[in-house]
C-alpha cells in the first residue's frame, strides 16, 4: 500500500479470485467457467455492426440486452437491468437496499464477495451459520432483520434450495427484501424469475459467465419489480451509465435468443457434473449435492490443501478455500469438457494409489 491510501481503503480484505498462472497450460478447474465457446449467434454479432461504432458511447439503457432478457423470462424490459458482470449488480444492491439500521443478512459460507461489499459500503452484517450438512435452512432467515442475499445453488456448496422455500422466506416478512443471487442456476435448479409477479420484495440476479459461456463478456442481470430496478438504475447513473459496452450488449443479446443452444450445453455439463459425483464418490469421495457447474469434494487420503497442489503439479487447478475451518478439507471442482474431467479423474486415481503406497 502506498503512504497516501485512505484508512478506509487500507482496511478493506479484497476478494480473491480464483487464480489464473501464465507459468504453463493447466486443465482449469478453479473458475467456473463453461467448457463450451459462446452460442454462434455470439460471434456473428461481434463482427457485426457495432464493431464499427466503438468511438461511440454504448447505449446506458442497454435496451437490446434488456429486451432480449425479458423476452427469453416472459417480464418486462423495465423489469430488467444489465450490469457489467452480476458482481457489479449486486454491489448496487448493497448499495441501494442496505444502509444504518438494515445492513446484509447472508450465510457464513457463501459467496465471498458478501463480505468484501459489506465492508466496503460499511455496513454491519448478520452472518447465519448453514447446518453441519452445509445446507441453508430458511427457518434460521424467518426473523432476520435486514437485506438477506442468497446465493441459490450457494458457492462453494453447490447446494440448493426449492423455491417453494424461497417463497416461505418471501412471505415471512414482505416488507423485507431478499436477493436470490443465482449464479449457477441454470444447471439443474429452480429459478426464482417466476416468483416476481408475485412478490414487489424479491430480486433475482443472474451471470453470463457460466450458463451463457460468456465470463470474458462481463455481464449480469437484475430482475424485479419495476420500483426496485428504479432503486438499481439511481445507484447505476451515480456511478457509471454505460456500465455496459457495445459488444456485450450484442454478445448478451445474441445468447439470450439461443435458446437450443443454451440448452444443449447445461444440459452436457449437468450430465458430466453427474458422471464425475458417480466416480468420484465410487473412489471414496464426499461430494455434496450440487446444482452447480461445480461439485465440493473432499477425500480422506488427502487434505484440501494438499489434494489441490498436487493436482496442480499434474497441470489440474480447482479451488480451495482455507476459511472457514470446516471447509479446509475441501475442493470446489468446476466442470468442466468429459475430456477435461477424465484427465482429472485419472490423476485422482494416481494421487490415491501415491498416498496408500506412502501410508
Amino acid at each position: 500500500m502506498s503512504r497516501l491510501i485512505s484508512q478506509e481503503a487500507a482496511r478493506l480484505a479484497p476478494y480473491t479470485p480464483g487464480e489464473q498462472p501464465r507459468d504453463q497450460q493447466y486443465i482449469k478447474l478453479n473458475t467456473n467457467e463453461s467448457p463450451y465457446p459462446p452460442a454462434p449467434g455470439v460471434l456473428a454479432a461481434l463482427a457485426g455492426a457495432e464493431r464499427e461504432r466503438l468511438e461511440l458511447y454504448s447505449d446506458p439503457t442497454c435496451a437490446a440486452l434488456t429486451q432480449a432478457a425479458a423476452d427469453f423470462y416472459g417480464l418486462e424490459p423495465d423489469q430488467v437491468i444489465a450490469g457489467n458482470g452480476s458482481d457489479e449488480l449486486l454491489s448496487f444492491a448493497f448499495r441501494a437496499f442496505c444502509g444504518a439500521g438494515r445492513g446484509p443478512v447472508y450465510a457464513d459460507i457463501t459467496y465471498g464477495f458478501y463480505k468484501v461489499w459489506a465492508q466496503f459500503y460499511g455496513l454491519e452484517p448478520t452472518v447465519i451459520p448453514l447446518r453441519e450438512d452445509f445446507s441453508l435452512a430458511v427457518d434460521d432467515y424467518l426473523d432476520a432483520r435486514g437485506t438477506i442475499f442468497l446465493a441459490n445453488p450457494n458457492a462453494p456448496t453447490g447446494i440448493a434450495l426449492p423455491t417453494g422455500e424461497i417463497r416461505r422466506l418471501l412471505e415471512a416478512d414482505r416488507a423485507r427484501l431478499v436477493v436470490v443471487d443465482e449464479a449457477y442456476v441454470d444447471f439443474g435448479a429452480e429459478s426464482c424469475v417466476p416468483l416476481i409477479r408475485d412478490y414487489d420484495n424479491l430480486l433475482v440476479v443472474q451471470t453470463f459467465s457460466k450458463s451463457r459461456s460468456l465470463a470474458g463478456g462481463r455481464i449480469g442481470l437484475a430482475m424485479g419489480e419495476r420500483a426496485l430496478i428504479d432503486d438499481l438504475n439511481r445507484v447505476k447513473y451515480s456511478f457509471n451509465p454505460y456500465n455496459v459496452n457495445r459488444l456485450s450488449i450484442a454478445a448478451g443479446a445474441a445468447a439470450m435468443a439461443d435458446r437450443a443452444y443454451f440448452e444443449r450445453c447445461t444440459q452436457a455439463v449437468a450430465r458430466t457434473r453427474e458422471y464425475t459425483t458417480e466416480q468420484l464418490r465410487a473412489l471414496g469421495f464426499t461430494v455434496l449435492p450440487s446444482k452447480a457447474n461445480f461439485i465440493f469434494a473432499k477425500t480422506e487420503c488427502l487434505g484440501g490443501k494438499e489434494l489441490y497442489r498436487r493436482l496442480k503439479e499434474r497441470g489440474i487447478l480447482v479451488r480451495h478455500f482455507d476459511q472457514p475451518a470446516r471447509i479446509t478439507d475441501y475442493c470446489r471442482i468446476s466442470i468442466g469438457s468429459p475430456k477435461q474431467m477424465e484427465a482429472l479423474l485419472a490423476a485422482i486415481r494416481a494421487l490415491l494409489e501415491e498416498s496408500e503406497k506412502e501410508a
